[in-house]
């Protein structure tokens, strides 16, 4: 009769039918249905295209929270189309992700959130392990003693003792780094005593690793730009019969495909016009720097003979005629030296801006480049850092928030991301600026002087250990 037989307490001696009728039964179906569609929303109540609105509007360090509570959620804050959401909104957030080497042979990535202020680790990327004395055997294998971003190179080659696993691709030393499309890169480098072509990328979005298709070339120390959304590598040092060999060559990866294709070689005319065939073969040129700079890829050049290193200009390369010109003659005679004869340059709203190391070993000069007089000028008289003879690279730049930022390692071991603030309304930095912090030291970032138009605010601090900087990198997601 469409009931349905229910039994009932002790009270009850006799078999009860409860009459359900047909409307009833469709209610409650609803209900149980309505019950399950709630228990698979992302938010209760909410409709999922209201919540990842939600969702999208939040800051991205939440995300490494809220991604715990489900696997949808997990999914939600690890989707493309998310991503896309915030920045259709404008909401996306400019991180500052640094790579520090420990010990020897071992490279750690790590975040910056400069709104928060909350320093995060990235997955370990795959690495080769040592490991101590087996019974199974040892192996010996003998590698450059070539860390950090500079080219330097020891006085003996150091020996390892140790069995690598199966990740036997990845760079211990001498790789390059670059960002383009929201996604870190981590290009080539030494592995054992050769160069490696291999190509590592990291995507912030789903926090993982991943290898992508090696570059053509096997290379080390190149230097890397981005162009039109795609990254260029040029240059670089690869092993040879009669040891390092510097490269010409230059490539360029396009993201939206994962190929690589080639690009012209850089010409190294200053090179070629040495007076006598004996300096030619004494001074071999090298890339020593590179920057994207007014829709092209500006690489300072210098010759060497270790350990000795002279500036020789460089060599722009134009997308658009796919060719490389002489760079202006002002922008390569005054681009500032770093240690070992590389270049430290950034770009902030469209400004290029390099430093310069100081012979007092405690501060520098910020140099920006005024393009009409084709120049150098003194834009920033003093930055406090602290520069080790025994520290690979004890100072990076990098810009973002519209802001030049330095990053700097001091003697107790702690890394510090300093920005450049304006103290009144002068616009943006300038040649006419005045100097910068009377001081030098570390507990003064925050005090200003009366006469000066710029102070360094510290944004972040932390203390990593023994760690050298070898790298960074800003990527707007």
């Amino acid at each position: 009769m469409g009931g349905i037989l229910s039994l009932v307490g002790p009270r009850s001696r006799t078999n009860e039918y409860h009459e359900v009728s047909p409307n009833d039964t469709c209610k409650r179906q609803r209900l149980s249905s309505c019950t399950f569609e709630e228990r698979q929303r992302l938010i209760p109540n909410l409709p999922d295209e209201i919540s990842i609105q939600i969702i999208a509007r939040l800051p991205r360090i939440c995300y490494f929270d809220i991604r715990l509570v489900s696997r949808k959620w997990k999914e939600t804050v690890r989707s493309s189309e998310l991503f896309k959401l915030r920045k259709e909104l404008g909401g996306t957030e400019e991180w500052l992700y640094m790579l520090t080497k420990i010990e020897e042979d071992k490279l750690s990535w790590h975040a910056f959130d400069p709104l928060s202020k909350k320093w995060l680790r990235l997955p370990q990327m795959p690495n080769v392990v040592y490991e101590e004395e087996s019974s199974k055997g040892l192996s010996w294998f003998w590698m450059l003693n070539m860390v950090g971003p500079t080219i330097k190179i020891a006085d003996t080659i150091r020996g390892w003792l140790g069995r690598k696993n199966s990740f036997d691709q990845m760079p211990f030393c001498g790789c390059a780094i670059g960002a383009v499309d929201g996604c870190l890169y981590v290009l080539g480098g030494f592995y054992r005593s050769t160069t490696m072509r291999c190509v590592w990328r990291f995507d912030p979005i789903q926090n993982a690793w991943s290898e992508v298709r090696a570059m053509s070339a096997s290379r080390a120390y190149c230097k890397t730009g981005i162009l039109n959304n795609k990254l260029y590598v040029v240059g670089g040092v690869s092993r040879g019969r009669g040891g390092l060999i510097p490269l010409q060559s230059a490539e360029v990866f396009e993201p939206s495909t994962g190929t690589w294709s080639q690009v012209p070689s850089m010409p190294f005319a200053r090179a070629q016009a040495l007076p006598t065939a004996f300096l030619t073969d004494m001074l071999r040129p090298i890339a020593t720097g590179l920057t994207s700079y007014m829709g092209r890829l500006c690489v300072s050049q210098s010759l060497y003979s270790w350990p000795f290193f002279v500036d020789v200009g460089g060599e722009t390369y134009d997308p658009e005629t796919n060719s490389w010109d002489d760079m202006p003659i002002g922008m390569g005679e005054g681009w500032p030296a770093r240690q070992a004869g590389t270049k430290l340059s950034v770009v902030v709203d469209g400004e290029l801006y390099a430093f310069d190391p100081s012979s007092s070993l405690d501060s520098g000069k910020i140099k920006v480049y005024d393009q009409g007089e084709d120049a150098w000028k003194v834009v920033i008289g003093k930055v406090p850092i602290h520069d080790f003879a025994g520290s690979e690279s004890p100072y990076l730049l990098a810009g973002f928030h519209g802001k030049l930022h330095v990053i700097t390692k001091d003697v107790n071991h702690e890394i510090t991301v300093l920005r450049a603030d304006l103290c009144s309304n002068l616009g943006p930095l300038s040649p006419s600026s005045p100097s910068l912090l009377p001081g030098s030291s570390l507990d003064h970032f925050d005090s200003v002087a009366e006469s000066d138009a710029v102070v360094w605010k510290s944004i972040g601090t932390r203390d990593f250990g023994s760690v050298e900087l070898v790298g960074c990198q800003v990527i707007d997601v």
